[in-house]
Order: structure tokens, then sequence, then C-alpha cells
């Protein structure tokens, strides 16, 4: 408990980058999860007599081309989206790592098979071989979901590989080995534990690509399908109202950008906190 409190003294005192980003990351982590129990209106009711209405008391940020509450689809693609990039980078993480972790420990043929494989995968930009295994998955939430886990745990992979390759030649990994332990029990022990810090970081920037890609997916109309809002889903509905209704444009425009700042500002906050020359 005391070593928490410590780390979460030094994550307070990252300066600007780690408090804007936590209250940006509360903010939109609390829209979604206030959804969950409910919003100021049905966010797929349509009401032709208030179509396109400015924000304003009753709608507080506005309606859009089928008189849907702005507010309440924002708060609902909000879940969605933040769901969905959590759901992958999770995913990805633990694809990534147990395959990372156990062929580089282990070593040999398997390490130099999976490291070729990461090799070809990571050759192909990850929106790209998203959109490959979306065509064989399916759209739809869960689809998406596979689809950005799997095009991203290439990246994982070589994140952990190279941290085991370095850390099992230890002096205590191999104090371990000596001990009688064995394979298992030293890679978690002693090996994993030291690439939380890796982990973490790279988790941050996948989740910042995870909820891009999605966003992205739903803007082409290849993620989750409609009536469900998306922040990707609403900008492509918005685009002929651009010029009329701004607001259309600037509500899911903002939320991406803002939570992507959040997740950037987290990520070097996060990467400054486990870095040994900071922690001095």
């Amino acid at each position: 408990m005391t070593t928490l409190i410590r780390s979460f003294g030094r994550f307070q005192r990252g300066g600007w980058n780690a408090r804007i980003g936590l209250i940006l990351g509360l903010l939109f982590g609390g829209l979604a999860i206030i959804a969950a129990f409910g919003t100021p209106s049905n966010p797929v009711a349509v009401n032709i007599m208030v179509r396109l209405r400015p924000p304003g008391p009753e709608h507080w940020l506005g309606t859009d081309q089928f008189g849907r509450d702005v507010l309440s689809r924002m708060m609902i693609g909000a879940r969605v989206s933040l769901m969905t990039g959590l759901l992958a980078t999770f995913g990805a993480l633990a694809i990534g790592t147990t395959l990372g972790a156990a062929t580089a420990f282990i070593g040999g043929w398997a390490d130099r098979i999976t490291s070729a494989l990461t090799d070809t995968l990571m050759a192909f930009p990850g929106l790209l071989l998203a959109l490959a295994l979306i065509s064989i998955l399916g759209a739809g939430q869960s689809g998406v979901v596979l689809a950005l886990a799997l095009a991203y745990t290439p990246v994982v992979v070589r994140v952990v590989r190279s941290s085991v390759l370095s850390i099992r030649e230890k002096d205590y990994v191999e104090a371990s080995r000596a001990l009688g332990n064995g394979a298992l029990v030293t890679l978690f022990r002693h090996v994993l534990p030291n690439c939380i810090g890796p982990l973490t970081v790279i988790g941050s920037s996948l989740f910042a690509s995870a909820l891009l890609s999605e966003s992205a997916l739903s803007f082409l109309g290849l993620g989750v399908p409609p009536p469900n809002p998306t922040w990707g889903g609403m900008l492509a509905d918005s685009r002929q109202f651009a010029a009329s209704a701004i607001w259309l444009v600037l509500v899911p425009g903002g939320a991406i950008s803002l939570t992507l700042l959040a997740v950037n500002l987290l990520g070097d906050a996060l990467r400054d906190h486990f870095d040994p020359r900071m922690n001095a």
C-alpha cells in the first residue's frame, strides 16, 4: 500500500500533462458510465419537429437532422467507442504478452517463427489490417474489437519480446533457475512483473490508436451498425450539414480529439513515471 501511494504521488507530480489528461479522461469516462444508466433523451428517438435545433436549454448540444438529442448520442457514443477501444487494447495486450513472453523466454525456433511473423504483420498499417480482418469477421462491435486486437497484437509481441530478451539475462533470473524454479515460475514471478512499465506505456498508445481506428471504421460504415450511435458514425452523418449545423461536427470531433489528447497526455505522464531517471 505504501508503494502504491508513493507511486501515485510521483504520478501526481508529473505536472500539468498528468492533471489535464486525468481530468479529461475522468470527464469522458464519467459520461460513458452515466450513459449506462440513462441519458437526457432517447438517443435513437426521431422527432422531425425539432430537427437541426442549435444548442439551447432543452437540448444542450442541439439536435441532428432527425431531431435526435446530440448530447444523448454523444454519451452513448462515448460508451461504445471507449469500451471498444478498451476491449481491443486489453485483447492485444493479453495475446501479445502471452506470445511475446513465452516465445522469447523459451527461445529457439518458436522465437524465430514468432519474430518473423510479427515483422511481416507489422509491415501492414494497423487500420488496413483491421479492415482486412473485418471483411472476414464481419462488422459489429465484437468484430471490430477482435479485428483491432489482432491488428495491434504484433506491436505488443515486439515490445514484450525485446523486454523479456533483456530481462532473462539478469542475475536474479539466473538465481531463480539455480534455486530450481521452473520456467513458468521464473517467467511469472521475476520476468513479467518487470515488463509492467513498458506494457503500461504501450497500452496507452494502443488505446489511442484503437479509439481513432474505431472512429475511422465507424465513419466508413464498417464499425458498430446503426442505430447505435458512435462518434465516427456521428461525424459521417454530419458531413452534409457541416455548414448549416456546425455543432453536429464539433461535438463528436471534439470528443474524439479531447479523448485522444487525454490518452496521449496520460501516456506521456506514465512514460515519465516508469522512466528510472525520472524516479530518482
